[in-house]
Order: structure tokens, then C-alpha cells, then sequence
């Protein structure tokens, strides 16, 4: 593309607002070429005590493109600074398109002109006026930015397959086949058995796992705190043969005493009889 140079003279100031009221300004300017994607931007040394009546004569240099200033894209762009402990505020700035610059300096492309613009507040009211120079120079051609190509011989990272357009470093789904039928599998564990058909039959021909119940293996039931059971004794049951053994022996005893009364009387009557005979034994 085509650029062009371009040197700008801040010569000096006249008339601009006095933003510090007390003590005299410290005025600098800020020079920018406003529209360009490089940021081109400089300032000038402050002018001390200089008030309303700044006065610098320094000279900046730029490049620009000649398609953009033709196109009426760019524009110089002068801002006017008061340098303060505080703070800086602004005086005033200017806007000059650089089309009108370069129209201007048709025929006199090596010569030095001379120009002024109003200053206008930040209200937009003009207050003053700025005086410059500008010289446009030489045109020469800058390469086009392009993209970068590969060379023939540049080595290529190669990545297996799966893998190709994955940033994350882990393999797509698919990138590795299947593992074969039974790879995997492994005898069930304690728990609830799985369903008919869950797993496919265990290889090796290992036995299937016995299914406690609820995945928990039989115990004896345990004994409180680890002490031996207590074996309470228990009472000698009544039997049958007891009842009929006291029945049959109060059944003795009031035979056997039928049989002692009638013994007594006996001997009684035996006495009677024989005291009778005595008493008639004449």
C-alpha cells in the first residue's frame, strides 16, 4: 500500500480560555492521528507560565496511509492541555481532516505550509486560535500484510485417528474399538443379585458367588456384650405319679385306722366279757 510522511509544527497558541483562574497555565498539546488503527500519538514539551499565549514550535513526525486521507478517514487531531499539580484539564482541542491538508498541498509537495484553526471548547464555542505548519513527504510502498503459509518441508504433527481436530487430548467417542464380549466382566458381589442377562457368564468357568441374603454372609446370633447366656434352672414338673402316690397313701392311713378302731373295740368287747364271767363265776 501507499503511505505517505507527514511532519506537524505546533508553533504556538493565541487568545485560549485560562482554566487555572489563580496561578499562570503550564500549556502542552496532545497530537494524534485519530482514525488510524496504529494509535499514532505524541505531545509536545509544557510551555511554563505561559497563559493564553503558549508557544512551543516543536515538530512531530507521522506516516499515514494515502488511500485512507483520500477516502477522508483520518483526521489531526490537536488537544490543548493545562499541566497542573492536581490534575490536567482541558483548554481546547482541533480538528483538521487530513484530506483537506493534502488537497491543500497540491503543487508544493516539498514545501512547508503554514495554517490556523480556531480552538473550540469543550462546549463547542471557538475561544482563541492555534497556529501550525505540515509537509507532506515522499510516497513509498509498505507490503500488504498476509497470512502466513506453510513451507513444503515444514514437519506436520501427525495424531491418530480419533484424535484429529480434538483440542481437549482426550480420544473421540468411537476413536478405539470395542473391547471383546466378556473383557470385562467380573463374578458379581454381595448384594443384591443382578438381573437376568446383566453380565455375561464369568470366564475362565469360575463358579458363580453364593447369593446371601441381602449381600451378607450367615452368622450365629451374637451374644450380649460377649458374656456367656445365664441357663436359668427350671422347676421339677408335677407328674402324674405323685397324685396318685399321695391318694394311695391317704387311703393307707384311713384303712389302716378303720382297721386299728376295729382292733380296739374288739378288745374291748373282750374285756367286757371276760369281767362279766368273773362276776358270775360262782
Amino acid at each position: 500500500m501507499e503511505c505517505q510522511p507527514l511532519e506537524i509544527t505546533i508553533i504556538s497558541a493565541d487568545g485560549i480560555k485560562d482554566v487555572n483562574r489563580i496561578s499562570k497555565m503550564d500549556v502542552y498539546a496532545v497530537v494524534k492521528i485519530a482514525g488510524d488503527s496504529r494509535g499514532q500519538k505524541q505531545k509536545t514539551p509544557v510551555d511554563k507560565d505561559s497563559g493564553t499565549h503558549p508557544k512551543w514550535n516543536y515538530t512531530i513526525k507521522f506516516t499515514v496511509d494515502e488511500a485512507s486521507v483520500k477516502q477522508n478517514r483520518l483526521f489531526l487531531e490537536i488537544k490543548l492541555m493545562s499541566d497542573r499539580v492536581f490534575g490536567d484539564k482541558d483548554i481546547g482541542e482541533v480538528h483538521v481532516p487530513l484530506k483537506e491538508l493534502l488537497d491543500n498541498n497540491e503543487g508544493f509537495s516539498d514545501a512547508e505550509r503554514r495554517v490556523s484553526y480556531s480552538v473550540r471548547l469543550p462546549s463547542g464555542k471557538a475561544k482563541g486560535t492555534l497556529d501550525l505548519s505540515y509537509k507532506f513527504g515522499e510516497k513509498f510502498t509498505v507490503p500488504s500484510p498476509e497470512k502466513k503459509t506453510k513451507n513444503v518441508g515444514e514437519p506436520v504433527m501427525a495424531y491418530p485417528a480419533g484424535h484429529a481436530g480434538s483440542s481437549s487430548g482426550y480420544p473421540q467417542p468411537g476413536a478405539y474399538p470395542p473391547p471383546p464380549p466378556g473383557a470385562y466382566a467380573y463374578p458379581p458381589q454381595g448384594g443384591y443379585p443382578p438381573p437376568p442377562g446383566a453380565y455375561p457368564p464369568p470366564p475362565h468357568g469360575y463358579p458363580p458367588a453364593p447369593q446371601p441374603g441381602y449381600g451378607y454372609p450367615q452368622y450365629p446370633p451374637p451374644h450380649g456384650y460377649g458374656y456367656p447366656p445365664v441357663v436359668q434352672p427350671q422347676k421339677p414338673k408335677k407328674s402324674g405319679l405323685g397324685g396318685a402316690g399321695l391318694g394311695l397313701g391317704l387311703g393307707a392311713g384311713l384303712l389302716g385306722g378303720l382297721i386299728v378302731g376295729d382292733m380296739m373295740e374288739d378288745a374291748a368287747e373282750a374285756a367286757a366279757f371276760d369281767s362279766m364271767d368273773g362276776g358270775f363265776d360262782f
